[in-house]
């Protein structure tokens, strides 16, 4: 029965993106921000050297991802208490941009969704990962798992990041 219990949390806290198995719930290595190779749902490359001077929070997801999307309101509240704040949140999935679309429309979460051509290279190999980099472009902030990005101490966490 305890295995169960240690299985079901490990289920429902994070999905394995590239669906092998053996994967483990930690940290992944810094990032540099000009590794992550991201276009829009029309194809156009994201140049994220633009968000300089701003906090980018990158969220990699799947529509399938049952963690994920339960982590996508806690998102929209932060966004919205954020608002005043240079933060740029982004939702990079490797997922066909028909298929991203369709999410949107179901759910209505107007985010900036984005397509992330290199997400092995990146190493992410569970679902959801976010990355955080300062306003320098440095990567100051990565966790896999669902994560209540509403709560105070990841609210602070962003305003810190943020420097606010």
């Amino acid at each position: 029965m305890k295995f169960f219990f240690i299985f079901f949390v490990i289920l429902i806290t994070a999905c394995n993106g590239n669906k092998k198995d053996g994967s483990s719930l930690t940290t992944i290595p810094a990032t540099e921000i000009e590794k992550i190779k991201l276009a829009g749902l029309t194809g156009n490359k994201i140049d994220l050297k633009q968000y300089k001077g701003k906090t980018v929070f990158i969220n990699f997801w799947a529509t399938w991802c049952k963690p994920c999307v339960l982590e996508m309101p806690t998102i929209r509240n932060a966004i919205d208490l954020l608002k005043n704040h240079d933060i740029e949140f982004l939702f990079a999935s490797d997922e066909d941009p028909d298929v991203i679309r369709l999410f949107e429309k179901k759910h209505g979460y107007q985010f900036n969704y984005c397509r992330v051509n290199n997400i092995e290279e990146l190493g992410i190999t569970i679902l959801p990962t976010t990355f955080i980099f300062d306003k320098e472009g440095r990567q100051v902030y990565s966790e896999i798992g669902y994560q209540k990005w509403d709560d105070s101490i990841n609210m602070d966490l962003l305003l810190k990041y943020a420097g606010k």
